[in-house]
Parts: C-alpha cells; structure tokens; sequence
C-alpha cells in the first residue's frame, strides 16, 4: 500500500459568476496526495489538482489557507 501525503485546505470556487453576484462556493477539508507537493509553487499544483476534481479550470480556485498534516 503506497503511502500517501495528507493536507488540509481551504478554498474557494467560481463557478463562472461575477465576483458582485456571490460568486462561488466555499470548501475545507482534508486531499490526500499520493506524493508530495513540490517545494516550489505548490499552491498552483494543489489549485490544479482541486480544479481537476471540481471539473474547473485551475483559475477558478482560489486558495485561502492550506498545510501539510503529520
């Protein structure tokens, strides 16, 4: 069983809605990732794996907090 890298994050959605008009959808919880994030921009990386899920494209998460669990 491969072990996995576990990170709890914050964001928000946009789902194609002005920013004025509520715009977007909040979500928290915990990703767990079969390797690490890399060490040099990993919100972009997390924001795409996100968007992936979410059938989005990776502009439309906007991340507000996130961090590695022990």
């Amino acid at each position: 069983m491969p072990v996995t890298t576990k990170y709890y994050t914050h964001f928000v959605t946009q789902s194609g809605r002005p920013a004025g008009a509520g715009g977007g959808d909040e979500w928290s919880g915990v990703v767990e990732l079969l390797h690490p994030l890399p060490r040099t921009r990993p919100s972009r990386e997390l924001r795409a794996l996100l968007a992936q899920n979410f059938d989005l494209d990776s502009d439309d998460i906007r991340i507000l907090h996130w961090s590695r669990l022990h």
